[in-house]
């Protein structure tokens, strides 16, 4: 039996602060936050992830990294070097390894105008100590990190704007000399993580199509361009944005403009097994990039006052069915596999208008 994976925790910056939830089982609806930290006085947080109990909290700004208790103590900080005074196109990145033993920082320096090239470093997480730092060769205005869910590698897509997208993997940290693997892609954004980790999903970063990957070598298992989701491809495109909804299931974003000049888009399930379209999702959000997906058959959308909400393709108690339209494929796929009838959870309040 595969184990169950610990409940995820996400971040909000809301009010000056970072809002902690702790998404588990049988949490849904509107999510209240399970910790908030407090940045130290000055501190523009720009990214961050906090600890599975909750008790630390690791936040990068534009000039540095800090690591503070849940108490609001500093475990350590590190700036980076030289101090840049540019404000916009330099976002760096964090993310905590599996293990919580290590804090991945990505450096957006060359964007910075620090002088030199971006670099990728890892810190220990009790004291901040460098472990390793990679020498990148991009230049980029940000990253995400991807924490692979089984093997404790962690995924690196740097967006270098139009010139395009770079991923690299890490592995290693606490007690072994980090190792890193540069994909030979220059034009692959990277979306999502299968919940086994068995593969990953990509989108062209000229948004001509999406691609499903083997985790083990990067090898392309099959790839769908817009026009297989029934879209001219001179007039639609790929977002970036969507995930596995499950382990069999992934969303793609079709969108695109209309002849009155008005963008539009659409989610489309993909059966990963197979490689073949299994229906639709509506999810009433304001963008693209609202809904995401957790991978255990429910997603996340915004709520009205900034924190999240959770929703379900399986019945909760007492939710009224409203907000998600399931196309006939969808509903018979969903209904078959889990035996009961599809009511989403309605969260507390509505959703980000």
């Amino acid at each position: 039996m595969i184990p169950q994976p610990p409940p995820k925790v996400i971040t909000r910056h809301r009010d000056g602060r970072i809002h902690a939830y702790v998404v588990g089982a049988g949490v849904y609806g509107t999510l209240e936050p399970a910790a908030v930290f407090q940045p130290r006085d000055g501190d523009e947080v720009v990214a961050s992830v906090v600890r599975q109990d909750l008790e630390r909290v690791v936040y990068t700004t534009l000039n540095g990294v800090v690591c503070l208790t849940r108490a609001g103590d500093l475990m350590w900080a590190l700036d980076f070097e030289p101090h840049s005074d540019v404000r916009h196109g330099h976002r760096p990145g964090c993310a905590l390894s599996q293990d919580g033993r290590t804090v991945w920082v990505y450096r957006p320096d060359a964007m910075a105008g620090r002088g030199g090239g971006d670099q990728w470093v890892v810190h220990d997480a009790d004291s901040g100590v460098v472990v390793a730092r990679l020498e990148l060769e991009t230049v980029g205005h940000g990253a995400f990190h991807h924490v692979h869910p089984v093997d404790g590698s962690i995924y690196l897509d740097i967006g270098e704007g139009q010139d395009g997208s770079v991923i690299l993997r890490g592995t290693g940290g606490a007690d072994s000399e980090p190792e890193f693997v540069t994909y030979p892609w220059s034009d692959r954004c990277l979306i999502d993580l299968a919940p086994s980790g068995q593969q990953f999903m990509t989108v062209d970063h000229g948004q001509a199509d999406v691609a499903f990957h083997d985790h083990s070598n990067g090898d392309v298992l099959f790839t769908l361009p817009a026009e297989a989701f029934g879209y001219e491809p001179e007039e639609s495109f790929v977002e970036w944005s969507g995930g596995y909804l499950t382990e069999d299931t992934a969303i793609v974003t079709l969108g695109g403009e209309s002849h009155d000049e008005e963008e539009w888009f659409r989610f489309h399930l993909v059966d990963v097994r197979t490689g073949t379209l299994s229906g639709e999702i509506t999810v009433e959000v304001s963008d693209p990039y609202e809904l995401v997906p957790l991978g255990d058959g429910s997603w996340l959308t915004g709520g009205a006052g900034g924190d999240p909400v959770r929703w379900s393709r399986a019945p909760q108690p007492f939710a009224p069915p409203r907000r998600i339209n399931l196309s006939p494929r969808l509903a018979e796929v969903m209904t078959a596999d889990t035996r009961l009838p599809l009511i989403p959870q309605a969260p507390e309040g509505p959703s980000r208008p």
